[in-house]
């Protein structure tokens, strides 16, 4: 994450004359701007769970920060994300409500950008409207996690795929080239997966009910998008504070961080889920630009932050 501080800066104030923490041995962020440590979201999730638990089906729209040393063409430092949340919703409303927004979004841009479109299918992606049209009326494939890794093993074993990471394994967190494989080659359209391994996702999403003590899955789902990869990401969150309050403590995470979001457990919540799509990976999934810094004003990554 990115950290957000004044105690840098130059002049009065500047570190050198910043006390440490006697206990850490670190600046004492008390003497900071915010009094505490503070940094740029990475998501509004969080956040926009107090307004759904209030107020129901609700979305936040705005900038994410992720702090990742990433130079590929689906990675940037700043971006964009639409994250809905729903009430009183499981894993198949939430794989249907993102399902039926990136369709409505394709069906949008066909009906009142189509010249755009047409430029696009003429210079950037031969097909693109074949594919847009074809993403409307065919529903997206659905595939446990566990079924995408048998697979992606098949594939492999076979000699029909052949992957730079063949390490693929159960608990293993699939890798482009295996989101790709699994859109281009064996579903040949967008694929969502759910049910993911308890360990690579975060401590909000609920538990499933799994027979198999060393398979814990959690009801996460990705959308996995030709050409993009993941394009959307979600899960129901974990209403019972009891097992959250598990989970917290099995990561090490400070509980007293986390009040305010134990607080929505304690005094009374309802199942809910929710999701977020990546707005410049929605724009390459509509327009077929390879490089999200294509579809950015200012794309910001690592090493660069012009303007």
């Amino acid at each position: 994450m990115f950290q957000v501080t004044s105690l840098l800066q130059k002049g009065e104030g500047a570190h050198q004359d910043v006390k440490l923490d006697p206990e850490t041995g670190r600046f004492d962020y008390k003497q900071d701007f915010f009094g505490r440590p503070t940094y740029l979201t990475v998501s509004g999730q969080l956040n926009v769970e107090n307004y759904a638990c209030a107020l129901s089906d609700v979305y936040t729209f705005g900038p994410c920060f992720r702090a990742e040393n990433s130079h590929t063409s689906r990675h940037l430092a700043e971006f964009w994300m639409i994250e809905p949340e729903l009430c009183f919703a499981n894993i198949h409303d939430n794989m249907k409500c993102a399902e039926e927004f990136i369709q409505h979004c394709a069906r949008h841009v066909l009906a009142h950008c189509r010249e755009d479109i047409a430029f696009f299918d003429k210079f950037i992606e031969k097909g693109l409207i074949k594919r847009l049209e074809n993403l409307i009326a065919e529903p997206f494939a659905r595939v446990s996690y566990t079924e995408a890794i048998e697979k992606l093993l098949k594939a492999q074993k076979s000699g029909k795929a052949k992957f730079e990471n063949t390490n693929i394994y159960w608990g293993f967190d699939l890798d482009s080239e295996h989101e790709r494989y699994l859109t281009e080659k064996i579903y040949k359209k967008p694929v969502i997966v759910y049910n993911y391994p308890a360990a690579i996702k975060a401590f909000y999403m609920r538990a499933n009910a799994d027979e198999d003590p060393d398979k814990q899955t959690v009801a996460a789902m990705d959308i996995l998008a030709p050409l993009v990869g993941e394009v959307c990401g979600g899960s129901v969150r974990e209403e019972r504070l009891d097992v959250l309050d598990k989970k917290l403590a099995d990561l090490n995470m400070d509980i007293e961080d986390y009040w305010w979001y134990r607080d929505l457990r304690r005094f009374g919540s309802v199942p809910h889920a929710g999701f977020g799509i990546g707005f410049e990976r929605l724009i390459m999934m509509m327009t077929g630009v390879e490089n999200i810094r294509d579809v950015i004003p200012y794309p910001r990554y690592p090493g660069r932050c012009e303007f």
